[in-house]
């Protein structure tokens, strides 16, 4: 099944988590990554005022795996605890390492832990550029446009910048 996984990070050294990111689903048993967008300078969105200056680095990554969303929701959040993740109340709080998943195939889910395709991937830019880069043609369940499309009418604001393309 073809996974979208978004990465971002805005704490420390962000280019570097991502990177070892990366590496460490690369190393999971049963997934292989056969897509990375360039990476993206953003401002956050949706924080506390505290936090509005520490710009995120995102990126998308598409893997290829057997494993089951849930298994695999629970080996990503080891990736991000060993990152350096901690997890608190404030769910948009910094943090060193955050990896969602975008979507899983043609699954349609909501469970307590997880809702694909994620909630708010259509109206973040930092989610559909970098998607749209590896996935432009894509239609995620329940959308009639592609990823392509979307990027097109999307605001463009907050701004973001390619950082670098290369992992």
């Amino acid at each position: 099944m073809e996974v979208g996984l978004s990465l971002g990070s805005c704490l420390g050294d962000r280019l570097a988590h991502l990177r070892n990111a990366r590496s460490a689903i690369e190393a999971l048993h049963d997934v292989t990554i056969v897509a990375t967008s360039p990476i993206y300078e953003t401002e956050p969105v949706g924080v506390k005022p505290e936090y509005a200056n520490l710009p995120y680095l995102n990126a998308v990554l598409i893997v290829e795996t057997p494993i089951e969303v849930e298994a695999l929701r629970l080996l990503l959040a080891k990736i991000e605890e060993a990152g350096g993740r901690i997890r608190t109340e404030d769910k948009f709080a910094p943090r060193t390492l955050d990896i969602d998943i975008l979507y899983a195939g043609e699954l349609a889910l909501q469970s307590a832990t997880l809702l694909l395709p994620h909630p708010r991937w259509a109206h973040r830019l930092f989610v559909v550029q970098p998607l749209a880069d590896v996935r432009p043609d894509l239609i995620l369940p329940g959308s009639e446009q592609t990823v392509a499309e979307r990027l097109r009418e999307i605001p463009l604001t907050p701004p973001i910048r390619l950082f670098t393309d290369a992992w």
